[in-house]
């Protein structure tokens, strides 16, 4: 149990990015849509290593891998809820984790993916018209993300650097394994499920993902005992 959790008035840390990327998929947006609309059936493959336990029809808690330095260590998990495509935009978003009051962090994390509408160019997309490619989907995301960490004191007493590291490295984690490892691995699995085999090549070449904005706020030193009267 933290000092936290035991009603000491330690500030958490935050750490708050936000992401944006694109990529490609080559089949026309509808047929994307109705294997998007079907997760039971590829989530938990794309998300291998990844644990996943099915939470009601949209929800899943993945568990992300543990990790940590100076002593501190967390087993990140995370739930989303796959929410369903509106209007061509599909949401995803935090769901409870049923032993979250015992974990040492909150995880938010807001995700948007729009489905483009796109034709191959005879100018500029001879090799997707070699591979009979002509209408397909670029998928347009973004990502907030906001992690909550609550340490132990001791943690508290090491340079301000290191504790934000360490916070920087879950962080990291989460966008790696949820955000970017997933969605390529979505792309190839989509890939496969219509008999198209890319290879790595493409993914490096029609994925792309970048933070575009860090929001993460210093906190506030813990309270220091008043010394003893001389």
């Amino acid at each position: 149990m933290t000092d936290a959790q035991e009603g000491t008035t330690l500030p958490p840390f935050i750490f708050h990015n936000q992401f944006q990327g694109w990529m490609e998929v080559y089949a026309p947006v509808q047929r994307y849509e109705t294997y998007l609309n079907n997760h039971q059936e590829w989530f938990h493959r794309c998300a291998h290593p990844m644990k996943t336990e099915p939470v009601g029809k949209h929800g899943y808690i993945l568990t992300i891998g543990r990790y940590g330095s100076h002593g501190y260590e967390v087993e990140p998990k995370i739930g989303l809820h796959l929410l369903p495509q509106e209007q061509g935009v599909y949401r995803i978003e935090t769901m409870p984790v049923p032993e979250q009051p015992f974990l040492n962090y909150e995880v938010n994390f807001q995700a948007a993916m729009a489905l483009v509408p796109m034709q191959a160019n005879p100018d500029t997309d001879k090799e997707l018209l070699n591979l009979n490619v002509v209408d397909y989907t670029r998928v347009n995301w973004e990502l907030d993300l906001r992690v909550t960490m609550y340490f132990p004191r001791f943690i508290y007493r090491l340079p301000h650097g290191l504790v934000q590291g360490t916070g920087n490295r879950v962080l990291a984690q989460i966008v790696r394994q949820v955000s970017y490892r997933l969605t390529a691995k979505v792309q190839d699995d989509f890939h496969k499920t219509i008999g198209l085999n890319l290879g790595k090549r493409w993914r490096r070449k029609r994925f792309h993902a970048e933070r575009v904005r860090t929001l993460t706020p210093a906190p506030d030193p813990p309270d220091e005992p008043e010394p003893p009267a001389a």
